[in-house]
């Protein structure tokens, strides 16, 4: 691995490998950028494939590996939305104070709008480098959303090539994140409510607004567009709070670790936080669907995996190991036993 990262950095690639990058005219330029890339996707995978899941599976073919998790999770699509369902119906008591809380942001959303546009945009003002492979946009490929799909996409490759299952279920279920959050968010609830985005700046509206409003309470208009990214009447819910919040938590889930997926989450999010032009309440609530979906869906993947939906995430083994040592100079032999605290793979 050391010796691919040094290659990389290098740009020292064989004959072989500079005739198949003609492909990709981007791919062939000495620049840092891409250079840059090629990192990422490399310490993110590594990361998540090899630190966090201990050992790499060689029992079986890795193109059967990998067919059984395409077929496994393909056939397990419907099974996701039924416990999406189940998450919603499974306890009304907290969907309805979840509605309650709801309800609540849009009634003060103008205020905390307006905060947020006043006082923490200005304060979080940063940018990510552009890692994107496109000279034109590219929906999910582009801007700082290629922070989030290129690891996907590095994971389930390395993760292919490696045999690792777990690896490619986890890559596979947060690409399913991300389109299930587009058919709830983007096609359906979008659609369903059709709340206007709000004006910027709130505190100094113009005489023309066009799309956007001052009213809180716009609901219900027309949409221009479904799915592409449209600023009219497409405010409620936040796509980038459900996609976003989905696919931390599906790594959250997979790999049982919360720092990683919603630190990375919140880095990549905050980076555009006034590009994504949002209420308030369309961003929490936004995130609120997210963690049900990615939550459904691990669940759901668990299910055709192990049999359960709720599956424990830490199974440890204590070992006592007997060592010897033998005699050196003045010091006696010796017998002890050592603990060995190994953490199993279920």
């Amino acid at each position: 691995m050391l010796l691919v990262a040094q290659r990389i950095l290098n740009g020292s690639f064989t004959k072989k490998e500079n005739q198949c990058l003609q492909f990709f005219p981007t791919f062939n330029q000495p620049s840092y950028l891409m250079k840059n890339i090629f990192i990422i996707l490399f310490v993110l995978n590594t990361t998540f494939v090899y630190a966090q899941d201990g050992e790499v599976e060689q029992k079986t073919n890795f193109l059967k590996t990998s067919g059984k998790v395409l077929k496994n999770s393909v056939l397990s699509v419907p099974r996701d939305f039924a416990f999406m369902g189940k998450e919603v119906s499974e306890d009304w008591g907290k969907t309805g104070l979840y509605t309650l809380g709801a309800l609540n942001l849009i009634l003060t959303d103008k205020i905390t709008t307006k905060f947020l546009q006043n006082h923490i945009e200005p304060n979080v003002n940063y940018t990510l480098p552009n890692i994107s492979m496109f000279k034109n946009h590219v929906d999910w490929l582009s801007g700082n959303d290629a922070y989030m799909s290129y690891p996907i996409i590095g994971l389930y490759l390395g993760s292919m090539f490696t045999n690792n299952e777990k690896g490619q279920y986890a890559a596979i279920n947060a690409f399913k994140a991300v389109t299930h959050s587009i058919i709830i968010t983007q096609l359906g609830l979008k659609t369903i409510f059709g709340r206007k985005r709000p004006y910027r700046p709130l505190s100094n509206p113009g005489e023309d607004i066009g799309p956007w409003t001052i009213d809180n309470f716009d609901f219900f208009n027309k949409r221009g567009a479904f799915l592409t990214s449209d600023a009219e009447a497409s405010s409620f819910p936040s796509l980038h709070a459900t996609a976003y919040f989905a696919i931390a938590k599906v790594f959250q889930m997979e790999y049982d670790n919360y720092w990683i997926p919603y630190g990375a989450m919140s880095l990549i999010f905050l980076a555009d936080l006034d590009g994504h032009n949002h209420w308030v309440g369309d961003m929490v609530v936004g995130g609120v669907v997210g963690t049900i979906i990615g939550r459904s869906i691990v669940k759901s993947s668990w299910k055709i995996r192990y049999g359960t939906p709720d599956r424990k995430k830490k199974n440890y083994s204590i070992n006592f190991i007997p060592q010897f040592s033998p005699r050196i100079g003045n010091s006696p032999a010796s017998v002890y036993f050592s603990l060995r605290l190994n953490r199993l793979n279920n």
